[in-house]
């Protein structure tokens, strides 16, 4: 039995979980607990999911065990999606931007969640907040780079395409500083590496328009992906090769 396992059916014995999830919740701490967020997920029903999505950022801080049941609450809000109710994507939207990373992270897992089971529409979703904020931008492009969703050729180029919108915005962003445009650099800088390695011949060509980017943060980004493993080992030379041009 794994331990998923055991969290189900833990779960399934207790009538309120609130202080089984605090008390498993892995925080404070560097990792929280995403197995047993996963299986809240899938036991969970929308009442409590909304329930924790209550606790906003005052009552459970960044690295609280508090912060773990909005994050179960807004993975919960992927299984729904997945399940048919769209009507929890501007729900999810709205996350994509909260102040602490760990609930970011849980936006970019509902979504994959929805995306294993109707990949075109998430798809089409990302297109629309890849021209949102840049807080939006990066749930979107963490979410779809996600390789098990890109085994499809149109997938894949999806993907870059999703990735090319994104990385093009970025010549017009002013506040370079902010803590939200740090965040999707960040982002960036692994995202187009997974696209990439999931289509190589046209993510290399996607990734060399930008490696050609006078802008000091879009080659930033650039030489972080040439960097990736994954990358490198779609062809060493070709890497090794721009990663010496943009040095």
């Amino acid at each position: 039995m794994s331990k998923g396992d055991d969290y189900r059916r833990d779960l399934r014995n207790l009538e309120n979980w609130d202080a089984y999830l605090l008390a498993e919740s892995g925080l404070p701490g560097p990792r929280g607990n995403i197995e047993l967020a996963q299986v809240v997920a899938d036991e969970g029903d929308v009442a409590l999911f909304l329930r924790y999505l209550e606790y906003t950022a005052d009552v459970a801080p960044v690295n609280s065990p508090y912060e773990f049941l909005p994050f179960c609450g807004v993975i919960g809000l992927g299984r729904l999606t997945a399940e048919g109710s769209s009507m929890y994507l501007p729900l999810l939207r709205k996350f994509a931007a909260d102040t602490r990373w760990r609930l970011r992270e849980g936006v970019a897992m509902a979504l994959q969640r929805w995306g294993d089971t109707d990949v075109d529409a998430l798809i089409a979703e990302m297109h629309v907040w890849s021209s949102g904020t840049p807080l939006e931008q990066r749930a979107a492009a963490a979410a779809i780079c996600e390789p098990r969703l890109l085994r499809t050729p149109q997938a894949a180029l999806a993907a870059l395409q999703i990735l090319d919108t994104i990385t093009g915005s970025i010549a017009g962003v002013k506040d370079r500083r902010s803590e939200e445009f740090k965040a999707l650099r960040k982002g960036l800088g692994y995202c187009w590496s997974v696209a990439a390695a999931a289509s190589p011949e046209e993510g290399k060509a996607a990734l060399e328009k930008w490696f050609l980017s006078e802008d000091k943060d879009i080659r930033w980004i650039m030489r972080e992906n040439l960097k990736k493993n994954r990358l490198v080992r779609i062809d060493p030379d070709w890497a090794d090769a721009w990663l010496a041009k943009m040095a």
